[in-house]
């Protein structure tokens, strides 16, 4: 299979096996007016398996969220052909407007206009709580 260079855009690599879909879907991809390529269970010496999504324009990403969905990824920025940027993704301390609090007694519940906040309170194991209500994030 032969996936075409980029000249400058974006690929992120190192995904959890399975997991691009939902990347994909979280990141509004299909909204993009480019080419994105998505490739499933590549063959990884350091994961096993992984996902990696190349996608051919540069574009704005909330790197908070990518954290929290896969901490894994590591996000290549091209231009010119050339890797120019490199991150490795780590979880994020604080992630806002992605989870929402599914207690019917917190006060994001009663006040739609708060803006859902989760802190991480367990990096072990991926552990994130409100920080209205300290409800666990599902």
């Amino acid at each position: 299979m032969i996936i075409g260079q980029i000249k400058d855009g974006i690929v992120l690599d190192h995904i959890t096996a399975g997991r691009s879909m939902e990347i994909y879907n979280i990141l509004n991809l299909d909204k993009l007016d480019c080419t994105v390529a998505m490739i499933q269970n590549a063959d990884s010496v350091k994961m096993g398996k992984k996902d990696i999504i190349k996608i051919s324009t540069l574009m704005d990403l909330n790197f908070d969220v990518l954290g929290y969905l896969d901490a894994g990824i590591t996000v290549n920025i091209i231009r010119d052909g050339k890797v120019t940027e490199r991150r490795h993704l780590t979880l994020p301390q604080r992630v806002v407007g992605v989870i929402k609090c599914k207690n019917p007694r917190c006060i994001t519940s009663a006040e739609h206009s708060l803006i859902h906040e989760f802190k991480l309170t367990d990096p072990k194991n991926k552990i994130y709580r409100c920080i209205y209500c300290e409800h666990k994030a599902e």
